[in-house]
């Protein structure tokens, strides 16, 4: 049946309607199914979304399961008022950051051993790089994405959103819940917060 709900609703009264949001409502109705093509529909790329945060499949894994439970549990009060997508995704981030939250909590710190390996490996196995040496590709990734992850919350949601899911401005200020206007405004904050880090690890031949 979710199935058939799924590839059927396309267009209602005119209007282009979320099969998402429709499959939701579905299960909300009671269509258990409904919620197993939900999950089959999002499961990847919210395990993608959230690993881009917490940096550790099997965390990220494990996270996705409770966004699915909160879903699940917020069937009853459901109410499409936004794309499902993006409700799912608001969800994601929140489980995301509640997450690092609690691993800088528990550490007293941000954990250098999931957002920063490279800091962290320096430490454990002492190293003399030649300081011009250019890093490499792999090792400028890692930078970046451990760069990325030290921004302030909303400007690393506003990266993740924009470079690794490719969503446009609208779609990041529809999540976030905030302006266009804001979303660039973020974002042009974290390029510069994110160009002072890189120039010192490219001056150093490190992360920063």
């Amino acid at each position: 049946m979710a199935k058939a709900i799924a590839t059927t609703i396309g267009w209602c009264d005119g209007k282009v309607r979320d099969a998402d949001a429709e499959l939701m409502l579905a299960f909300q109705r009671g269509d258990e199914l409904a919620f197993q093509e939900l999950v089959e529909r999002h499961h990847a790329r919210l395990i993608r979304l959230i690993g881009r945060f917490v940096g550790d499949a099997a965390e990220a894994e494990d996270l996705a399961q409770e966004v699915f439970l909160r879903i699940y549990r917020a069937r009853r009060t459901y109410r499409p008022t936004a794309k499902f997508s993006t409700w799912t995704f608001r969800i994601a981030i929140n489980v995301s950051l509640n997450a690092l939250r609690a691993r800088a909590s528990r550490r007293d710190s941000i954990s250098t051993e999931q957002l920063a390996p490279a800091h962290e490996d320096s430490r454990r196995a002492p190293r003399d790089p030649a300081p011009d040496a250019p890093l490499e590709r792999s090792e400028l990734e890692r930078t970046v994405r451990e760069a990325v992850a030290k921004l302030p919350a909303r400007q690393q949601v506003a990266v993740v959103l924009s470079k690794y899911e490719g969503m446009s401005y609208a779609n990041i200020a529809r999540t976030l819940g905030t302006s266009t206007m804001a979303v660039k405004s973020l974002l042009a904050r974290a390029r510069e917060n994110l160009k002072d880090r890189l120039l010192v690890c490219l001056r150093t031949g490190g992360a920063g």
